[in-house]
């Protein structure tokens, strides 16, 4: 018998839920890149019940939200005031970027204990708070960073890729929505974070300022990974192909891309299919008078 147009519509609607783009594995976004505590702790060296309060927000825009921020008051003026924000990395679903948030909150007295102000940093998201009054940093000030192994200089012109994924990155993560961009230019693969409330110069500034320190940091490692107070900056180089240990790494990065192309591509194929169906339908009820 000849399929019916639903069934192949059905077809159709599977096809492009299997061309969508699976997300990077949960022990690969909780992997701690980084953690950040204050020296000084609370009273009682516990953290108060404002820090608690203030995780109950951030989690409850974390399913909705790439970024968020607030600050939780106490009714008490024994205890502090916090302030505290998450950023996920743009690629997350909103459930990867919600369980992510939630691992990084939950290291927060795991990492840091009591102290007045815990920043940790995952694969996949930031989580920190700190006490009103807490001292800032400039939002170029370098927090971390480190480089792959070996020589990325194997391929004689290695700089001369990097340069130009750099340049892409810096160019796109300007004018990106959430600050988040990925590109890739012969087996060079780059990424970059801002924080969410970066105007687009600030980010674009952050970028370029995370480039030239990666430079001059990592030298000619073929991977590296620079963190600024507001944006981060990772690139590998891969110049045999993706190794199966890193290509939930690599796929991760380019989702933003592959989600639109693969998607926009499905979505034409699947309306194509439709039109055909339509059309053939039509073909028959005449053929049937």
């Amino acid at each position: 018998c000849r399929p019916r147009p639903l069934h192949l519509a059905a077809a159709a609607i599977l096809l492009l839920v299997l061309l969508t783009p699976r997300p990077a594995s949960c022990a690969d976004l909780y992997a701690v890149v980084y953690k950040g505590c204050a020296n000084q702790t609370f009273a009682g060296g516990a953290p108060p019940p404002t820090v608690a309060a203030l995780s109950s927000a951030l989690a409850a825009q974390s399913a909705s939200a790439k970024f968020y921020k607030t600050s939780s008051a106490s009714a008490s003026s024994a205890s502090a005031s916090v302030f505290g924000l998450f950023q996920c990395r743009g690629d997350l679903s909103g459930p990867d970027c919600s369980s992510c948030v939630a691992r990084a909150m939950s290291s927060w007295r795991d990492l840091c204990g009591g102290a007045v102000a815990a920043r940790v940093q995952l694969n996949g998201c930031l989580a920190l708070y700190e006490i009103s009054g807490f001292p800032q940093v400039s939002g170029v000030q370098m927090l971390f960073k480190t480089c792959g192994s070996g020589g990325g200089a194997a391929a004689a012109d290695f700089e001369t890729r990097r340069g130009t994924a750099f340049s892409q990155l810096e160019g796109g993560a300007g004018s990106s929505a959430g600050g988040f961009f990925a590109t890739s230019f012969q087996q060079v693969y780059a990424l970059a974070q801002c924080e969410g409330d970066l105007s687009n110069v600030d980010c674009s500034n952050c970028v370029t300022q995370a480039v030239q320190r990666v430079a001059v940091e990592c030298g000619g490692a073929p991977s590296g990974q620079v963190y600024l107070d507001k944006c981060y900056i990772t690139y590998s180089y891969y110049p045999h192909g993706v190794p199966p240990s890193a290509s939930h790494l690599i796929s991760g990065q380019q989702t933003a891309k592959t989600v639109a192309i693969v998607l926009g591509g499905a979505l034409a194929l699947g309306f194509l299919v439709i039109c055909l169906l339509f059309a053939r339908s039509l073909v028959k009820k005449k053929d049937d008078y």
